[in-house]
């Protein structure tokens, strides 16, 4: 992989040179690394262990899922045919298979920042194409669902990115850039709201433009025309604990959940 003209084999072997022309330097490199392997592998002092925790968390999983439902995983090792294809924030606190009560197999998810679906392009933002081609042409989903979020940091980080369009992040601000539409279309429609009332509703219409970029996908609107897909956009409200849920038209529904 390319970074900046340099691959990374590259960057390892400056590396190399550096520390084989600095012996020193290799010495005080190789106590720092076995410094910092020990100190990971040890309980924090906040009693937070990441291993134990990843493994008992396996283990709950496997005696209260895996082995208490073996024709389930039985017929997921065969293949996967879900009928969802999920876009949802990487957020912590918005997992759509706990939020929906999804079973394994059944919804193909794809989590980044604001959940935001990029227009089609074959080289930029490639891998949320690749993710929706499969979904769409081989998994044969019959349901997109855009799930946007309240309290979403994305959204908060587009709303302030300058009029100018200055940045002053390596990527966050150009992949929430996706959302521009929906922040001039708000900003032009409720200005004279505070600003958390702003991104809330920015957070949905992000959605809106996320549903409206899944269109330039031809197989997408192949799909859409045979009547073989539907798309839908949500919005998870953590605080009041609802879920409102809307067609490409729009129309936002009542919430689902009180």
């Amino acid at each position: 992989m390319a970074t900046n003209g340099h691959t990374i084999d590259d960057a390892i072997n400056g590396l190399k040179k550096l520390l084989s022309e600095k012996h020193d330097l290799q010495v005080v490199a190789a106590e720092k690394v076995k410094q910092l392997t020990a100190e990971l592998e040890t309980t924090k002092s906040d009693g937070f262990n990441p291993v134990q925790r990843i493994r008992d968390g396996f283990d709950r999983f496997k005696k209260e899922k895996y082995e208490t439902n073996p024709t389930l995983y039985g017929e997921l090792a065969k293949g996967q045919s879900p009928k969802f294809l999920v876009f949802a924030c990487s957020d912590s606190r918005v997992c759509p298979s706990h939020i929906l009560d999804f079973q394994p197999g059944e919804a193909f998810v794809v989590r980044n920042n604001a959940n935001m679906v990029p227009p089609y392009d074959t080289i930029k933002h490639s891998g949320a194409g690749a993710a929706i081609e499969y979904a769409v042409l081989h998994l044969k989903v019959e349901n997109i669902v855009i799930i946007g979020h309240s309290c979403c940091g994305g959204i908060k980080g587009l709303m302030s990115i300058p009029d100018d369009g200055t940045t002053a992040s390596d990527f966050i601000e150009q992949w929430v850039k996706i959302g521009l539409p929906a922040k001039s279309k708000v900003k032009a429609d409720c200005g004279d709201l505070e600003y958390s009332d702003l991104c809330t509703q920015c957070e949905k219409e992000a959605v809106n433009v996320s549903l409206g970029n899944l269109l330039t996908y031809p197989f997408v609107r192949e799909a859409l025309v045979n009547k073989k897909l539907s798309l839908k956009g949500a919005h998870y409200d953590f605080v009041k604990g609802t879920f409102d849920l809307w067609n490409l038209d729009f129309g936002i529904s009542p919430s689902l959940l009180s």
